[in-house]
């Protein structure tokens, strides 16, 4: 065999000898290209109707997605695949910034933050001022509250207005907080796409903007968007922040985006004591408890340096409303909603009269993990971006954007803080722990800090309905067509209740019904009997198959009554 024959086979034989890609990289390739086909044949559609150029640009995309296909599964070098890597990324950035141009007037958090900003530039107070006008607009959601209003008010940390007033002149709506908050995203996805090793990068792109979820999100001008870009730098390689007791460029810029992500939304809060536990035992087992103490105090003091720096001209001029407002999402009262636990009292039962318990078992999970966190860290370290959100499946509100809207950090943590990381990581074990009958102990410990969440769980969703409710009488403006309801209202529990209804049609709530007459307040163990009318004076009847639910929310205590009614055509009813 000829010297040349030979170097032939040993390519064939040997292809990763002369820097061929490993197939795994080819498959993440192709599945970040594929994801990008997710929402954009709509938005082409759209484009095509009225922008033409932006509906070329996008046609262009589709041919950059086919050819990257096609290359991604057949190039031989690891340097090509990862050039189409960043071909992926950038064909991802053109489509999420076409479609932003399409499709950038927001939702209710994106109109709320352009007026916070608008009040800010013109020096007027942000918080606790109530905007009731924005929510007029079409897809500008509302947010009811189990007192029978709705909240008009901006509840998030000051942040985002702050980056959105230069952005004003962008025009009307919530164009500037939308743009705020894209530009956000993508800044994170490349911050993200530039800190993973090479052959993962396309997993940042599919994370971050393949799939369309977040940038829709982006879209709406969510805070939680701008606090997820935030919190990338900090999540990449978290366990070596302040390595050998220095924090170091890296360590400080970590810290300073910690408190610039706090002082963006909520969110990072509940995330931040993971990874400062992380940090501290980890360093502990590297330097011991002292200069581990002081590594995890440096980087909170600087990130809560940057949080109060980015707050102080609220804490100065609006000191009380600012507090309240960034603590609205906690004190606010919204009405259930979400994909968690919730749903039992909302759709599968007829409600509950211990609604506080759900958001005490959120409360009691969040610290039931944390303190798993801390005594399992070699095993659950590299959770610690995931774990803060498993509380929310018990909260009160658990929608799924709190965990959608952080898989990005998963993906970090996943990629550059392997379980490795956390091998000589401290573990505090008392004496029961570490004898010989440490197992049955460990067992004991977890149900010990799990089972207040569980209890409290089990009380909110065992709980009954305070109120029974008929409907006895039906006003129509037409055969389907509802002008007024009259229900035959009974308070079995022991408070008087102040109830406020609504009818709903689907998942989430509608507007409330007004009373008309009838007590506003019902007294324990009475019966009463009111007439509702709808929020716009007319309630159109939806087809048959459709379920129609009366509710009634009581905000002292908080409580939910349901009831299934059928209207049927004619004049009358049964529920």
């Amino acid at each position: 065999m000829t010297p040349g024959r030979r170097t032939q086979s040993a390519v064939f034989a040997a292809p990763g000898a002369l820097g061929a890609p490993a197939q795994w990289h080819r498959v993440l390739t192709l599945l970040a290209d594929v994801s990008l086909f997710i929402g954009t044949r709509a938005v082409w559609t759209q484009a095509a109707t009225h922008h033409l150029v932006l509906a070329a640009v996008i046609s262009v995309c589709y041919a950059s997605i086919l050819a990257t296909g096609v290359l991604a599964l057949t190039v031989r070098r690891a340097g090509s695949l990862a050039r189409l890597d960043l071909l992926v990324l950038v064909t991802a950035v053109t489509l999420v910034l076409c479609n932003w141009a399409l499709n950038h007037g927001g939702g209710d958090e994106a109109v709320l933050t352009t007026q916070a900003a608008r009040e800010l530039v013109a020096g007027h107070p942000v918080y606790g001022q109530p905007w009731p006008w924005l929510f007029t607009g079409h897809g500008v959601a509302l947010t009811p509250t189990v007192t029978g209003g709705y909240d008009y008010t901006y509840g998030y940390p000051p942040l985002a207005p702050l980056l959105t007033a230069p952005l004003l002149w962008l025009g009307h709506g919530g164009a500037a907080a939308t743009a705020m908050s894209t530009g956000a995203l993508i800044t994170g996805a490349v911050v993200l796409w530039r800190s993973l090793p090479a052959p993962w990068r396309s997993a940042a792109t599919m994370a971050c903007l393949g799939f369309g979820f977040l940038p829709t999100y982006a879209r709406l001008g969510y805070p939680a968007i701008l606090a997820l870009a935030l919190l990338i730098p900090v999540v990449v390689r978290w366990p070596r922040t302040g390595r050998g007791g220095r924090l170091g460029g890296a360590g400080v810029a970590r810290a300073v985006c910690l408190g610039a992500a706090c002082a963006a939304q909520q969110l990072p809060w509940f995330v931040a004591p993971f990874l400062l536990a992380g940090i501290y035992a980890v360093r502990r087992g590297e330097l011991g408890g002292r200069a581990a103490g002081l590594v995890v105090l440096r980087i909170a003091g600087i990130a809560a340096g940057v949080w109060l720096l980015i707050s102080t001209y609220f804490i100065v001029s609006e000191p009380g409303p600012w507090l309240d407002g960034i603590a609205l999402p906690l004190t606010q009262g919204a009405v259930l909603h979400g994909q968690g636990l919730v749903d039992i009292s909302l759709y599968f039962t007829n409600g509950s009269d211990r609604l506080d318990w759900y958001g005490h078992a959120s409360v009691l999970l969040a610290a039931a993990l944390l303190a798993l966190f801390v005594l399992f860290v070699r095993r659950l370290g590299a959770a610690a971006t995931v774990l803060p959100w498993c509380a929310f499946f018990l909260a009160t509100r658990s929608q799924d954007g709190y965990y959608l809207m952080m898989t990005p950090l998963w993906l970090a943590a996943a990629v550059t803080a392997p379980l490795s990381e956390f091998a000589t990581a401290w573990q505090p074990r008392p004496r029961p722990l570490t004898g010989p009958r440490r197992r049955p102990a460990l067992a004991a410990t977890i149900g010990l800090l799990l089972s207040p969440a569980l209890v409290s769980a089990a009380v909110a969703v065992s709980g009954s309905p305070p109120l029974h409710m008929r409907v006895t009488a039906v006003r129509r403006a037409s055969a389907n067509v509802v002008s007024a309801l009259t229900l035959r209202v009974t308070n079995v529990a022991g408070d008087a209740l102040t109830p406020h209804f609504t009818l709903t049609t689907g998942q989430g709530m509608n507007k409330y019904w007004s009373i008309e007459r009838g007590p506003a307040t019902i007294a324990a163990h009475s019966t009463a009997s009111l007439e509702l009318r709808p929020p716009s004076g007319r309630f159109a009847v939806p087809k048959p198959s459709v379920r129609i639910r009366l509710r009634a929310f009581t905000a002292t205590p908080q409580t939910l009554s349901s009831l299934d009614v059928r209207l049927r055509e004619g004049g009358g009813a049964t529920g």
